[in-house]
């Protein structure tokens, strides 16, 4: 699986990116969980 289809999933509360946006590593840094406003930094990619 390429990183550019790979899911991201928030370690607060659980919200999978699922890539409706682009792919994640392109999200600008200011981008956050759409659920509980955690920053981007707080995705770990889903093996």
């Amino acid at each position: 699986m390429s990183e550019e289809t790979s899911k991201w999933v928030c370690t607060a509360c659980g919200y999978v990116y699922d890539g409706s946006e682009g792919p994640f590593e392109e999200l600008p840094d200011s981008w956050c969980c759409p659920l509980c406003g955690a920053s981007k930094d707080q995705f770990e990619l889903q093996a």
